[in-house]
């Protein structure tokens, strides 16, 4: 599960299965159509796909078989962020945010959020050091 890379379709399904958990494929479709238009066979193949890349998983309920995910929605975003750094910035965080900030996509918000991390980090880092 170490290089798991979701495609922006598995992500649509995932989430879901996210917020309500187990879900049959008929259930899935539905909450999928307005977006995708995606058809019963093709919710079918996506799961297949996330069960052999070990990110859900499937049982039998009476009738019908549910899914629910094995991949928590935490180690997702972190292993999607650590591969978007390495993509676009080399792995450097400093070099995205002085990116951001050089296009001024950074509100006085973020620059808050920004700043209580650092703070955060920095305070954990002299802890582990002790």
């Amino acid at each position: 599960m170490a290089k798991m890379i979701l495609s922006d379709g598995e992500w649509r399904i995932m989430n879901l299965l996210w917020v309500s958990s187990p879900r049959r494929v008929p259930e899935l479709t539905e909450a999928l159509q307005g977006d995708t238009g995606w058809s019963r066979a093709t919710v079918n193949m996506m799961l297949n796909r996330l069960e052999e890349k070990g990110a859900v998983a499937s049982e039998v309920q009476g009738r019908a078989k549910v899914y629910y995910p094995l991949l928590s929605q935490a180690d997702a975003r972190q292993k999607e962020t650590a591969r978007f750094l390495d993509r676009l910035y080399g792995g450097s965080l400093g070099l995205m945010v002085s990116s951001m900030a050089g296009q001024q996509a950074l509100s006085e918000a973020d620059l808050n959020a920004l700043r209580a991390i650092l703070a955060e980090a920095e305070e954990k880092e002299k802890t582990d050091a002790e």
